[in-house]
């Protein structure tokens, strides 16, 4: 049977020291390399091409997150399991999107952490109980709507290249109140014109090309 090659990345010695004890310890794992920070993660899982490696997100230079997004970028097809103190779901999610397969905390017990690695290098997504936990709330109580509905009417047709004075004829409201939304809107994503605000909205998902324009 074939080994899962590992790489360990941590900013921590002793975090670094006592996962790669553990998994050289445990069968059907070698530990490959380590790295301190993101970019090292990156130069080293282009040079060894690991199975599995296993991330931690706040380190110095270029964090995990980053490191994720680059591995991904390149097309490096090792397995990023992410193993963190951290399991507040606003570090789960980014990372998730940005090519993780999982999300484990460091205090997961032992054989959590080996099955995790065992399931990551298969492709199967991994995640802690309690980040589980977390992540079903969020999905059962969703963050509130940032733009007002109104205020998304007025963005949908500035995105479809309406003016003030024609989206205003549109939503039979008055300029003044257009530009009052604009506004409200650009304070909300925190940009300064038009074509940032329509640029953040389509980048937070707020509009996409699918949405059909008030009638």
């Amino acid at each position: 049977m074939t080994s899962i090659r590992l790489l360990i990345v941590d900013d921590h010695p002793v975090v670094r020291d006592g996962l790669s004890s553990m998994f050289a310890s445990a069968p059907g794992f070698e530990v490959v390399g380590e790295a301190a920070d993101g970019a090292a993660a990156v130069r080293l899982a282009r040079e060894l091409r690991p199975d599995v490696i296993l991330m931690d997100l706040r380190m110095p230079g270029m964090d995990g997150l980053a490191a994720i997004t680059e591995l991904a970028r390149l097309g490096i097809g090792a397995r990023v399991l992410v193993l963190t103190t951290y399991g507040n779901d606003s570090h789960v999610l980014p990372a998730i999107e940005a090519g993780a397969t999982g999300y484990l905390l460091k205090d997961s017990p032992r054989e959590e952490l080996l099955r995790g690695a065992r399931a990551a290098a298969k492709g199967e997504s991994v995640l802690s109980p309690s980040v589980a936990a977390k992540l079903m709330n969020r999905v059962k109580t969703p963050a509130p709507q940032l733009l007002s509905r109104r205020e998304l009417e007025v963005l949908e047709l500035v995105a479809a290249g309406n003016t003030n004075r024609e989206a205003a004829a549109r939503l039979f409201i008055t300029e003044a109140t257009v530009k009052s939304h604009l506004l409200n809107i650009y304070a909300k994503l925190g940009v300064s014109d038009r074509a940032a605000a329509v640029a953040e909205a389509f980048n937070r998902r707020l509009l996409t090309p699918e949405t059909p324009e008030p009638s």
